[in-house]
């Protein structure tokens, strides 16, 4: 296997390697090493390039070809999901319980032994929410208990999703509907889903090349950031929305 570039720990400034070095198997896989300083970070997503490694393993960078996107004007709101924002009784926020839902997402899934969001991406995601840079949505039940959300952090105009967890049926696609709406209302342009799962598929997900991807994000991540602190629009009526109205 092709040795991979080791990143230094002391330098978060450090460029990473171009993408097109990326290995083709396993998929992606860019560099090792570093830390998870929030300048690394940043100027890793606006490159196309995430973390993403287990607890027993040193930080691994990567970037996949092809990238999993959602373009916010190809979103599909079916009608049975419409059906169900309407009558689930659930309640939305964003950027209500960031590290809360952080820790719901890393619980243990079904099949997988453990989690890749370590106490370090954990203590690293939280402080770029506390510089208004990574965000949360929160799905809560009746009872004021959440049962799903999702986190990722926005530049420019792009929105990287991270991870989302549902302890209700459709509680994720909710809050990712709903997040669709706003950032729509933002002029928001996509947002990454890095990879492909039948679940983003079925809300109008798409492979495209990375090469593409990387192209978009040198325009978009320069659009106007949405720093802070975030909130839903009062007037959001995510059931109402048409098709047509996203785009």
């Amino acid at each position: 296997m092709t040795a991979l570039p080791w990143l230094d720990p002391q330098y978060p400034e450090q460029p990473f390697p171009p993408v097109e070095q990326a290995l083709r198997e396993p998929n992606g896989l860019l560099a090792v090493g570093g830390d998870l300083h929030p300048l690394r970070l940043l100027s890793a997503y606006r490159q196309g390039i995430f973390p993403w490694y287990e607890e027993e393993q040193p930080i691994l960078w990567w970037s996949p070809d092809p990238r999993a996107v959602l373009f916010i004007r190809e979103f599909r709101l079916h009608r049975s999901l419409r059906k169900r924002l309407r009558n689930a009784r659930l309640h939305v926020t964003v950027d209500e319980a960031f590290e809360n839902v952080m820790r719901a997402c890393a619980l243990p899934r079904q099949g997988q032994p453990g989690t890749w969001i370590t106490p370090d991406m954990l203590k690293a995601y939280t402080a770029l929410h506390s510089m208004g840079r990574a965000h949360s949505v929160e799905v809560w039940g009746s009872e004021g208990e959440l049962v799903g959300g999702l986190y990722g952090l926005a530049l420019g105009q792009v929105f990287f999703g991270e991870s989302m967890f549902s302890l209700r049926p459709d509680a994720s696609k909710i809050g990712l509907t709903t997040l669709a709406c706003q950032l729509q209302r933002w002029d928001f342009r996509m947002i990454d889903c890095q990879q492909t799962t039948q679940h983003l598929v079925s809300l109008g997900a798409r492979e495209i090349p990375r090469a593409v991807f990387v192209e978009r994000l040198t325009h978009d991540c320069e659009l106007p950031d949405h720093i802070g602190r975030w909130q839903l629009d009062e007037d959001l009526e995510v059931d109402r929305w048409q098709p047509g109205d996203f785009g």
